[in-house]
């Protein structure tokens, strides 16, 4: 998410939690903080909180990218080894077996 969006996103939130509190307790915490809905402070806040809402519209009609990747990319999901989807389980003797001869080495040339 770029710097812009994050910004736009955080002053929504804003708004939202301003529009919440005059939902609510009739309470208008920009106009309260900056001196009156006329204020000129108080109508830049609400004009970047509508700004950032349309900046946001565009974050809700971007792609995932996470999902791209699966659809679009590569995939890990195109594997041809199904085996463990039917239950059978892998055999990992040989894989142990290389293991513990490993470790007899090492013990062998520690001695």
């Amino acid at each position: 998410m770029s710097t812009i969006s994050r910004i736009g996103l955080a002053l929504v939130i804003i708004g939202a939690l301003n529009w919440g509190l005059i939902g609510f307790f009739q309470f208008d915490l920009v106009a309260t903080l900056f001196g009156g809905q006329g204020a000129l402070l108080s109508r830049i806040v609400y004009a970047l909180v509508g700004i950032s809402g349309l900046v946001c519209l565009g974050l809700l009609f971007k792609p995932n990218e996470e999902m791209d990747g699966v659809t679009t990319g590569p995939s890990r999901f195109t594997r041809t080894d199904m085996s463990t989807e039917f239950g059978e389980e892998t055999d990992f003797e040989k894989e142990r077996e290389i293991a513990r001869r490993k470790a007899e080495r090492r013990r062998n040339n520690l001695k």
